[in-house]
């Protein structure tokens, strides 16, 4: 099955830590925003590693990284409103506009994701 990963999951795995077994069995072939790739390598940084050091690790994974262009753009900035009592931020509309456009399963670690309006149509599943 394929899904869109947030930065939340994909650092779950990097770092070993609770629910990196379940990002593990749909991580090759998953897809992930341009902007969440931003988020992963950003928390790479602060823990001493290079952004390019990220991004090829990243890539072992097989995730398909899909631009943020103005498509997208519109969609997460279409979230604002809905998804503001979660305190979506912007990596996290990025990530939430991508599994709704693309109908796919959202896996991340982030609970306040949780309690987005079910209305919208995005299947949002908790690793841990």
């Amino acid at each position: 099955m394929t899904v869109v990963v947030d930065a939340s999951a994909v650092m779950a795995l990097m770092l070993g830590e609770t629910g990196a077994d379940v990002v593990m069995q749909a991580i090759r072939g998953s897809r992930m925003s341009a902007v969440n790739v931003s988020e992963c390598c950003s928390r790479g940084v602060e823990r001493g590693a290079s952004p390019d050091a990220v991004l090829a690790i990243l890539k072992t994974y097989e995730i398909v990284i899909v631009p943020f262009d103005l498509t997208f753009a519109l969609e997460a900035a279409r979230l604002r409103e809905p998804t503001r009592s979660q305190g979506a931020s912007l990596g996290d509309r990025a990530c939430l506009s991508l599994a709704q456009s693309l109908r796919l399963p959202l896996y991340t670690s982030d609970r306040r994701l949780a309690d987005v309006d079910p209305g919208l149509g995005i299947d949002i599943r908790l690793i841990r």
